[in-house]
């Protein structure tokens, strides 16, 4: 296996380290006193600095570093944090990210845009160039005497591990005034006891200085968790500790020492001088409890649990036709452990829909400026977790989503205020777990949808006849069509019907349904349900005819049968009584047109998606099924029918119905039965 490149490498890191700065300043711009927020955006500024600078990335390095310094300021005392520095900063933020992913491009006009905001959000007025940002502090601060501090510092045994070089310190602590460095090599153990991939040195430092203990500390600043750190300032008058003079550059002193006399007896370390890597540390044990791991190798190894998933089919398969009590023990014990990795390896993929959410705060406060709008984002259930894969793929409709909301149903401040609601408009985001699937849901307290001029589009643009009885939940579905909008004049934001439609095919790919409710003068809720994961289903296995499908399982409310009396009575018609209350249904093999004749007595499986609900009927039903999801070919994009494809225990193929897409099916019959009677 190739060594990763260390570019994708900080990639990655710095991918991580941007979404917690945007987040940082997200809240900071709601709460601009608190220091704790302060600190951690300088805290992920100074790290992406750092880090882009390790690994060649200087012209990110030295753009970070004018933002690095306004925050400095801020938690200095000497500029306060404002709204204009927010939003300047947040701008800078995605000029970062771009040069994270195109280094070498040409961004130096949006560069001098960027540094000339920031230099105004910090100094209150478009004045110098931004440069001037990072002499400030010199500027402005008061004068102070030098002062002679002692510093005493020792890194963990494991230093060198995790990349951090003690050198750098001494550099920047030379770089702040006179400096002399004792090294401390009490801790060094004998030459055949030494590791060399482990640190056992400390050191004293004398720095003589006009910076304050806090710059001090400053240098230190990513690594004080876990060292020993002493800095002492000696009253006015007091004599200052002696201490040997510098030996840094006398590196091979222990081996000629050792060789004059026997090397002293090593004397025990005090806990603090030195502290090394101990499994109760819970920060230390943090870091060795997490792993990062590509996300490709999980998908292969999710991969390989399917094929897992068929092979162990086929040998239950074969175990079931076999007197053999051993091999049918083997084939229990194999379906067992099948399952149990499956699930583990489901976990594995799951990440909380909070990495979603989160997202859509920055959009919203881009939203507000764009719109002149005030908007309030809310969450709830963000501890829900999905696989990965269909939260990357939900992140595009879900933007459509929230920028119709805000667009669309918010209306002004001036029409809130008319309408007895509070001048924020409101849009929340909520995700909750029922079955095998996950319920997210866009709600908005706006004005809602305007059935009429729903209505009036529809029938201009041909989808419905005028005069047409609809039903209220289809005459809402009619704003997933293409190219459909109710928006009277096109915007930046919306206007020429090319969101709600994409939105409604992404959530189809993904094997799921959209439900939505309106209230008029109250808002809107989107109401999208998906599975929890793409890759391996429960599903009901069916026969229609010779041939085999599967059902998926989350979808199936009931499975009753259908007596020859009951068959009778429904031909000619496209539904059934079940419980006082009509239900459409479809005959498979009609519409797959199998030519065989049907079973004695068939079966109707009941599907759902939302509130509408089909019946299929099928001539047996087989059973449960673990089905591996297989993506079909090109040639069979146009077959709505299915939604892919398994492979069974005995090595046949059965197809995967798109059960969404039969239940627009049995309500179109519906509706089209009743218009005609």
């Amino acid at each position: 296996m190739s060594n990763p490149d260390p570019a994708d490498i900080f990639r990655i890191e710095a991918a991580e380290l941007l979404e917690q700065m945007e987040q940082g300043l997200l809240d900071l711009e709601h709460r601009l006193d608190d220091r704790t927020l302060v600190d951690a955006v300088f805290r992920a500024l100074h790290t992406l600095k750092g880090s882009g600078a390790m690994f060649g990335f200087d012209r990110l390095a030295a753009f970070t570093h004018h933002c690095e310094t306004a925050f400095d300021r801020v938690r200095k005392g000497q500029a306060e944090a404002t709204p204009a520095l927010v939003s300047a900063v947040l701008e800078a933020r995605d000029h970062m990210r771009a040069l994270v992913e195109d280094p070498s491009g040409d961004h130096a006009a949006e560069e001098r845009y960027l540094l000339e905001r920031l230099q105004a959000a910090v100094s209150g007025a478009v004045a110098a160039p931004m440069a001037s940002v990072a002499d400030a502090p010199a500027k402005t601060a008061t004068p102070t005497a030098p002062t002679t501090w002692r510093i005493r510092f020792g890194l963990p045994e494991n230093t060198f591990v995790n990349g951090t070089n003690p050198l750098s310190f001494l550099d920047e602590l030379r770089a702040m005034g006179e400096c002399r460095v004792v090294l401390d090599r009490s801790t060094l153990p004998p030459l055949e006891q030494l590791d060399p991939t482990a640190l056992y040195l400390a050191w004293d430092v004398t720095l003589t200085t006009d910076r304050s203990r806090a710059d001090i500390e400053d240098v230190f600043l990513f690594v004080m968790d876990d060292m020993a750190l002493e800095i002492e300032a000696p009253s006015d008058g007091a004599p200052l500790p002696e201490v040997a003079p510098p030996v840094l550059s006398d590196i091979d002193a222990p081996a000629r020492a050792a060789a004059a006399e026997p090397p002293p007896e090593r004397p025990e370390p005090e806990a603090a001088a030195r502290p090394v890597a101990d499994a109760a540390d819970p920060k230390l044990r943090r870091k060795v409890e997490s792993v990062r791991v590509p996300a490709e190798r999980l998908d292969e190894l999710m991969d390989r649990v399917g094929e897992l998933v068929i092979v162990q089919s086929r040998l239950q398969q074969i175990a079931a036709t076999s007197s053999d009590i051993g091999l049918r023990t083997v084939s229990e014990e194999m379906e067992r452990l099948c399952s149990e990795l499956r699930v583990t390896m489901m976990v594995l993929r799951m990440v909380p829909v909070a990495t979603l959410f989160d997202r859509y705060r920055r959009l919203v406060h881009d939203l507000q400026r764009d719109t002149g709008k005030k908007i309030e984002l809310s969450t709830d259930g963000e501890s829900t977790e999905m696989d990965k894969t269909v939260i990357e793929r939900l992140a595009d409709p879900l933007v459509h989503l929230v920028r119709n909301a805000a667009d669309h149903g918010l209306e002004n401040g001036e029409a809130r205020r008319a309408a007895g609601k509070p001048e924020a408009g409101s849009i929340r985001l909520s995700a909750r777990q029922t079955g095998g699937e996950v319920i997210i849901s866009v709600t908005d307290d706006g004005r809602g949808i305007d059935r009429a001029r729903v209505r009036a589009k529809a029938e201009a643009a041909g989808l419905i006849q005028p005069g047409a009885t609809i039903a209220d939940q289809d005459l809402l579905q009619l704003i997933f069509q293409p190219g459909f909008s109710t928006a009277s004049s096109v915007t930046n934001l919306s206007g020429r019907g090319v969101g709600m439609d994409v939105v409604k095919k992404a959530i189809e790919s993904l094997h799921g349904s959209i439900d939505l409710a309106s209230r008029p003068g109250e808002g809107s809720t989107v109401s999208l349900r998906i599975p929890l994961t793409l890759a391996i289903i429960d599903g009901l296995l069916v026969r229609v005819g010779e041939g085999r499908y599967v059902i998926p399982l989350p979808a199936v409310e009931e499975c009753i049968e259908l007596s020859q009396e009951e068959d009778l009575r429904s031909r000619g018609r496209a539904f059934l009584s079940l419980r006082d209350t009509l239900v459409p249904f479809i005959r498979l093999r009609e519409l797959f047109a199998t030519g065989t004749r049907p079973d004695p007595y068939q079966k109707m499986v009941v599907v759902s998606t939302g509130e509408e609900r089909v019946g299929l009927i099928v001539d047996q039903i087989i059973g449960h099924h673990q089905t591996v999801i297989k993506s079909m070919s090109k040639l069979h994009d146009d077959v709505t029918t299915f939604s892919g494809a398994t492979i069974l225990g005995d090595g046949s193929v059965a197809l995967i119905l798109d059960v969404a897409n039969l239940v627009s099916l049995g309500q179109e019959q519906e509706a089209q039965l009743r218009a005609i009677a």
